[in-house]
């Protein structure tokens, strides 16, 4: 019944393991404000379980199928607007979608989708179809990112970064690639002046309202910080509320010069997103340098062993369904440890597998099901024996 590369099951169950560790110990604040101190780790532990058992199926499923989830990307495109009409807002951003205690994060799904959808085009583009297949997969990335743009910028982001990188492995045309590298890095210099020259007042009640978010963002991380001058010299400081998050996490970070255990930190407590967003600030304080590294590693070698299957894979297709997957996991980790470690502007991104989550541990866990079952293309009774390589080659 458990198949699969041995290798992606132990960095999976590695990362489960972590995961069930630092956010018992990161929900502290969680568990003294429920009846049941128990019960966040709980939740967590059964969104885990649904995710692992998710991932046993997905992993016997043949590959031939995850084609179809070319047909979840208009749902999540319905489910998105959905978002935008009816859903959750959760702190300053509407980015679930529920009914009563049952809630789902529709850009998730969207981001699994579109990983089958560019697996799919770049798998069956051939020199005659090129310039179409190069069209489609640009619209459908552009349409997707933007459904989510407004609401999730750091989302959009990601998704693009990860399509973007497999067009290039996927060897579309250099010349296309540079263009669209020059036009992002145009519109992402015109979106900061436009962010820095126009009055917070003029975002305010209106769908650019997320415009002023992203400006306190920028602005805070390219302020000069004084605070840490005051805090190097000895001095008593105060810390205003638009820089919490950020202090305690380096404060966190700062911590793990001397290294405790699991359970034993401090920042926990202060950090409101402790077990989500900067949950690697708690590993880099309650495990030192050496527990952060570990953390770094197992996602390093998940990526260089899902590039080691995708190189022996004859097929396109599974062998783009394997580096979509772990791109978009690996990509998210950088995204996650820069903010946590205060190189980059927070972004909201959870680290995958590891954060505490609901609707993004299950699709995470299903990343690592589909890996698995690409990993067994080798074996006929897994294998599509009717589509063949020169099916999907280019010419």
């Amino acid at each position: 019944m458990i198949g699969g590369d041995k290798t992606i099951w132990c960095i999976f169950i590695a990362l489960c393991a972590i995961s069930l560790i630092e956010v018992y110990s990161a929900t502290s604040t969680l568990a003294y404000k429920q009846d049941f101190f128990l019960m966040p780790i709980l939740r967590h532990a059964l969104f885990l379980l649904i995710g692992i058992g998710g991932a046993v199926v997905i992993q016997r499923i043949p590959v031939r199928f995850f084609s179809s989830l070319i047909l979840f990307l208009p749902i999540a495109w319905l489910l998105l607007v959905m978002t935008w009409l009816f859903g959750e807002d959760v702190n300053g951003a509407q980015r679930f979608l529920g009914v009563g205690s049952f809630t789902i994060q529709p850009s998730e799904i969207a981001k699994l989708s579109m990983i089958g959808f560019m697996a799919f085009l770049l798998s069956r583009q051939k020199k005659e179809n090129e310039k179409v297949f190069f069209w489609v997969m640009l619209i459908g990335t552009i349409a997707t990112c933007l459904f989510i743009f407004f609401e999730n910028l750091s989302t959009a982001v990601l998704l693009f970064v990860v399509c973007y990188l497999l067009m290039f492995i996927g060897q579309v045309n250099g010349k296309k690639l540079g263009i669209i590298f020059l036009i992002c890095g145009g519109a992402t210099l015109l979106l900061i002046g436009t962010l820095k020259l126009i009055p917070e007042e003029s975002f305010k009640d209106s769908i650019l309202d997320r415009f002023s978010t992203w400006k306190a963002r920028i602005e805070r991380f390219s302020a000069t910080d004084e605070l840490i001058l005051e805090m190097q010299a000895g001095n008593e400081i105060k810390i205003p509320d638009e820089k919490y998050q950020e202090y305690h996490a380096k404060i966190a970070v700062a911590n793990g010069y001397i290294p405790s255990l699991p359970g034993t930190g401090v920042e926990q407590d202060f950090l409101p997103q402790a077990y989500s967003d900067f949950i690697y600030a708690i590993i880099l304080e309650e495990t030192g340098l050496v527990g952060g590294i570990a953390v770094i590693l197992l996602y390093i070698a998940l990526m260089i062993r899902a590039g080691m299957l995708a190189s022996k894979t004859e097929r396109l297709f599974p062998r783009f369904l394997i580096l979509g997957c772990a791109l978009m996991i690996v990509v998210q980790v950088l995204f996650n440890m820069c903010v946590a470690v205060g190189i980059a502007p927070i972004t909201g991104q959870p680290l995958p597998l590891i954060s505490r989550g609901g609707t993004s541990t299950i699709i995470t866990c299903f990343y690592f099901g589909i890996i698995l079952a690409c990993s067994r293309t080798k074996d006929p009774q897994h294998e599509d024996a009717d589509e063949s390589i020169a099916n999907v080659a280019y010419e």
